[in-house]
């Protein structure tokens, strides 16, 4: 195990003396240069954003933009990669006899179309289940006939009994009755009976006979 660990710490210090080396050396010789370009769509010239831009074993080097631009440092002769999920993934070889220290390119990716396999979906687990709830199931109203239901007397007299006063119905309500207690303070409210409107109903409900009792059969 001690023999072990020590190969590994031996090869772990030589990559790490020897990777400054190597980026001082191609420094040195002028191997780096700015990469910069886009990536647009083959069809459409759009731009594609968010493509991911790999070098070589260097793994993600970065992403194009909102705009499909990118730019990083690469050297001369790295095979750059170019990966999205919608389009087919490419690379690219930059030139040994690149001149300067910048190199502008525009990538340009195919959509790549998958087609999926036929899947069907079905809400019941056998043909047998469907077929029954088929024939013994409720066919439900229509549009018109809901809403000829929603609408009738007894229906809207029961939602609005259901229906619970909002804040503004509230307050008109406790105003309407505080003013009715300030109005016949000190004196006995007005009583129905003695109402001239109240008795005309009366008695005319009386003529039409609305309180003769029903002969049993």
């Amino acid at each position: 195990m001690q023999r072990f660990l020590t190969v590994f710490l031996s090869l772990f210090c030589s990559l790490s003396v020897i990777q400054p080396y190597t980026v001082k050396a191609q420094q040195d010789r002028g191997d780096l240069i700015q990469f910069s370009g886009l990536v647009l769509t083959s069809d459409s010239l759009k731009a594609i954003p968010f493509c991911v831009i790999s070098r070589g074993s260097h793994g993600v080097v970065g992403y194009s933009d909102i705009s499909g631009y990118f730019s990083f440092v690469a050297a001369k002769g790295d095979t750059i990669y170019f990966w999205h999920v919608e389009y087919e993934s490419t690379f690219v070889t930059i030139p040994d006899t690149v001149r300067g220290n910048r190199y502008y390119m525009v990538r340009l990716l195919t959509q790549d179309t998958i087609n999926l396999p036929v899947m069907v979906i079905r809400p019941f687990p056998t043909r047998a289940a469907f077929d029954h709830v088929f024939v013994h199931r409720d066919i439900p109203d229509d549009e018109l006939e809901r809403a000829r239901k929603n609408l009738e007397a007894e229906e809207l007299k029961e939602q609005m009994r259901l229906k619970q006063a909002d804040a503004r119905q509230s307050y008109q309500a406790l105003m309407q009755q505080r003013a009715s207690v300030l109005y016949y303070q000190g004196q006995a409210p007005p009583m129905n009976i003695m109402s001239p409107l109240a008795w005309s109903q009366f008695f005319e409900a009386w003529k039409r006979g609305d309180f003769k009792r029903k002969k049993k059969k």
